[in-house]
């Protein structure tokens, strides 16, 4: 396995919390124990490739500015082989376990189906022996269904017959191919699976024929023997002006209309939930009421942008938030946190690459173990439970078990005069939780 694609760089060192080491882990300690698992399995950090190998940085107004030396530029196989060594390189060294991947990132569209199979199945074959070779896990694998003009209208929602075909033949070959990897899980991200107006749109077929197409997939799981979970990745806009899996709850939604909820859990991205108009930590709280907390795509976002800004986290209020839901619904399990994040267009050195990922996993390693001493005081988890205490009586359990009716709660309520209402001490909450950050 090359290893010269950083050849500055050592494996990233653990320094002391005020080190100004330029390049270091501050608070991230793959084996310590917290709550009674290793920082490393309660995090499980993932490397997404296609922004770390494949973004070259480009943006609207200016072309692309990161340095790769490592890639001709090509679509060649020997290019792609020589991706992947890098992008191991990178894993060993920062010290990540798991990565996940489009089947278009690790290798070339070709003119028919039939070759790009082909060369992914080359390409496989590579990743196969650097995950050997490494000890590095796929978290998970997906589909490229939104790059080409083929899917300029939808995938699975294609008005065109031949485009839907295709996008199944493309996830069957990328679910293959994240089975033969070991992958934990495969995930759906419908990147064009909406509308831009409903005048040319009849959505409630576009929706069926989605429903139909992830049954499908569902039977083909059972077929091959995939033992992963399947994640629906939420998204309300960009590119589409409204996408159908627009947040969690649109997502539960659908999944429970179509039969389709205990096939799959959702995997949340910060981003997507702030262009929703909600927070992250309010997206991880309906799946986990739901039982359906899979994944985290972790990033971050300007709030004021309007647009999927895919910066790392480094915030560790928004961490430890993130990470309150997450160690609520009891850890991780095939999931993980992978870093959907870019480096800013200005940071186009290969160094880069480990300065923007340790300080995402140092900020996730902070808001962890604030996350448990906020738990371990349990103050805020006390306050809760009594301002719901009223709901402990047998009134309260009645209509928690759907056996109260209308003409009872009359009965409590026709000649009541007065109410008890207690503050929500928001701030003495909030007082509470940066004092653990």
């Amino acid at each position: 396995m090359a290893q010269d694609a950083f050849p500055d760089i050592e494996t990233v060192p653990f320094v002391d919390r005020d080190s100004t080491a330029p390049l270091g882990f501050r608070h991230y300690r793959p084996d310590e124990v917290v709550e009674g698992k290793t920082q490393r399995d309660q995090l499980r950090f993932a490397a997404c490739y296609w922004h770390t190998m494949r973004n070259g940085l480009a943006d609207p107004f200016g072309a692309a500015t990161a340095r790769m030396p490592w890639d001709d530029g090509t679509d060649g196989l020997d290019n792609c082989r020589r991706r992947a060594d890098a992008f191991f390189e990178f894993l060993r060294k920062c010290r990540i376990d798991f990565y996940c991947f489009h089947d278009r990132d690790i290798a070339p569209e070709r003119a028919t189906l039939a070759e790009s199979n082909a060369d992914l199945d080359e390409v496989v074959r590579h990743f196969e022996a650097l995950q050997q070779a490494s000890g590095k896990k796929l978290l998970w694998g997906t589909a490229c269904l939104f790059a080409h003009p083929r899917y300029v209208s939808g995938a699975a929602t294609s008005p065109r017959i031949e485009v839907f075909a295709h996008a199944a033949a493309q996830v069957k070959k990328a679910l293959e191919v994240t089975h033969r990897l070991g992958g934990e899980g495969y995930v759906f991200w419908g990147g064009r699976e909406g509308y831009a107006t409903l005048l040319n749109t009849d959505l409630k077929r576009e929706r069926e024929h989605l429903a139909h197409f992830l049954h499908m997939v569902v039977d083909y799981k059972k077929a091959i023997g995939f033992k992963g979970q399947f994640y629906i990745e939420p998204k309300p806009r960009e590119p589409s002006v409204h996408q159908y899996d627009s947040d969690a709850a649109a997502c539960l939604a659908f999944l429970r209309e179509f039969g389709l909820l205990p096939y799959f859990k959702l995997n949340i991205e910060t981003n997507h939930a702030t262009l929703a108009g909600h927070t992250v930590e309010h997206e991880l709280a309906v799946c986990r009421a739901a039982g359906v907390l899979g994944s985290v795509d972790a990033n971050s976002g300007t709030d004021h942008c309007g647009w999927d800004t895919d910066e790392f986290p480094t915030d560790p209020r928004l961490t430890t938030k993130m990470m309150l839901e997450i160690l609520a619904a009891g850890g991780f399990t095939t999931g993980g946190l992978n870093f959907d994040a870019k480096r800013r267009r200005e940071s186009f050195e290969p160094v880069d690459l480990f300065h923007a990922h340790v300080a995402g996993m140092d900020a996730f390693a902070r808001g962890l173990k604030a996350a448990a001493a906020i738990r371990a005081d349990g103050r805020i988890a006390r306050f809760v439970a009594e301002r719901y205490a009223s709901w402990n009586s047998e009134l309260g359990r009645r209509i928690e078990d759907g056996a109260a009716s209308l003409e009872e709660l009359e009965k409590v309520a026709l000649y009541q005069t007065s109410w008890p209402v207690e503050s929500g001490r928001q701030e003495m909450l909030e007082h509470i939780l940066h004092g653990h950050i």
